[in-house]
């Protein structure tokens, strides 16, 4: 059976950005192995993918020391159980995945690219990121930007050269569930219930992002604009559904106040499960600086939400400007205010984009398809090594 290395750098990645994958996988004959730091999700998700976690430390900061203790760990774990291809994903994952998995003698290392936190660096520590990513796409054999924008950004940087990149079907990491992200999948009683809670009356204009509440994520201008908007249309709420996290990528004071003490923003934290908060929602606004193929605007349209998203790789594929949405150019919170008013008051623009939310992303990003053009990479790959396929 051929063992299949699934590395990211915290289990909520392998719950979050892969799910089902793994299943999917073994189904087709895989054993697949999962490895991260250890973190809440550890449990669970051995459960919901069906595959053992092994626990390797593991940091999302620059750790020198603890990064070779990491690679070492890892190391170690590949020529206990030899697998035939490691698969990593995330940035701190990808390096010690590729690199031990090079050292160890794994014959296939690819190497998922999803956003790159690089991008908002500068000065010294851009310098040491650019490093890192070059040795990592050294190390792959193969590397897989998951939007032709970042494809292209990574091919313009000069990280590795054309031959070893390659876009997965229309883009995506996993593709979207459409059969679990729809209103038919949820009890209406409990959504009765959550708008009661949360204070929202029918003639409410919901905003919802979902995310880390994070300066990349550009909440700051989303709370800059919501406030704005809220002076002209009193109707209108705005839905936060994320953790904070202050420790890695912090808010400013102010709009941290904001969000506390304005009645009309609702920040619910992170949620397990984002239908409920999608199917009470009228619109998305997800105002980030940089993504990689990020899943929200696909949940958010197979929830028949137009989305405002900004002119970044990955958003700028999935929304189609006066398609599904409307693209915005980043940190700029006027554009972002004049976006949320043109779909809170030209009703006819709303119901156009509406309409079409929906069907664009069953289209072009059904999971199922792309599960099965990502196992069709792997047979490649085995067929190259001359390896048994299942």
């Amino acid at each position: 059976m051929i063992k299949l290395i699934r590395i990211t750098t915290v289990p909520l990645s392998l719950q979050k950005l892969i799910t089902g994958q793994l299943p999917y996988m073994r189904s087709k004959g895989f054993e697949p192995i999962m490895v991260s730091a250890d973190g809440p999700e550890a449990v669970i998700v051995q459960q919901e993918q069906e595959s053992t976690l092994h626990i390797v430390p593991m940091t999302r900061k620059v750790t020198p020391l603890q990064d070779l203790k990491s690679l070492w760990a890892f190391y170690k774990l590949c020529k206990k159980h030899k697998p035939q291809i490691i698969h990593s994903h995330t940035p701190k994952a990808g390096i010690v995945g590729m690199l031990g998995g090079k050292l160890a003698g794994v014959p296939i290392r690819l190497h998922t690219v999803a956003g790159l936190p690089l991008m908002e660096a500068s000065g010294t520590k851009r310098k040491v990121l650019d490093a890192v990513e070059k040795l990592t796409y050294a190390c792959a054999t193969k590397v897989y930007p998951n939007s032709t924008v970042l494809k292209k950004f990574i091919l313009d940087s000069g990280f590795c050269g054309p031959e070893k990149v390659k876009v997965i079907g229309n883009g995506s990491s996993n593709g979207i569930n459409t059969a679990f992200f729809q209103e038919e999948s949820l009890d209406f009683a409990k959504l009765h219930d959550i708008k009661n809670h949360l204070g929202l009356t029918p003639g409410d204009f919901v905003f919802v992002f979902i995310g880390r509440l994070v300066k990349d994520k550009g909440i700051q201008e989303l709370v800059a604009a919501f406030k704005t908007l809220q002076a002209k249309h009193n109707h209108v709420k705005l839905l936060l559904v994320g953790p904070l996290e202050q420790d890695l990528d912090p808010l400013p004071v102010e709009t941290l106040q904001e969000i506390e003490h304005n009645s009309s923003i609702l920040s619910v934290g992170y949620q397990n499960d984002v239908r409920p908060y999608l199917a009470i929602s009228h619109a998305l606004a997800f105002p980030s600086y940089r993504e990689g193929f990020p899943n929200v605007p696909m949940q958010a349209g197979c929830f028949n939400l137009p989305s405002i998203v900004t002119n970044i790789n990955g958003c700028n594929e999935i929304v189609v400007e006066e398609m599904n949405g409307l693209i915005v150019p980043p940190k700029d919170a006027p554009a972002l205010l004049r976006a949320m008013e043109r779909l809170v008051e030209d009703k006819d623009l709303y119901l156009h984009l509406q309409a079409n939310a929906r069907r664009m992303i069953v289209e072009r990003y059904d999971q199922q398809h792309f599960w099965e053009l990502l196992y069709q990479e792997y047979q490649e790959h085995l067929k190259k090594h001359e390896l048994a396929i299942p």
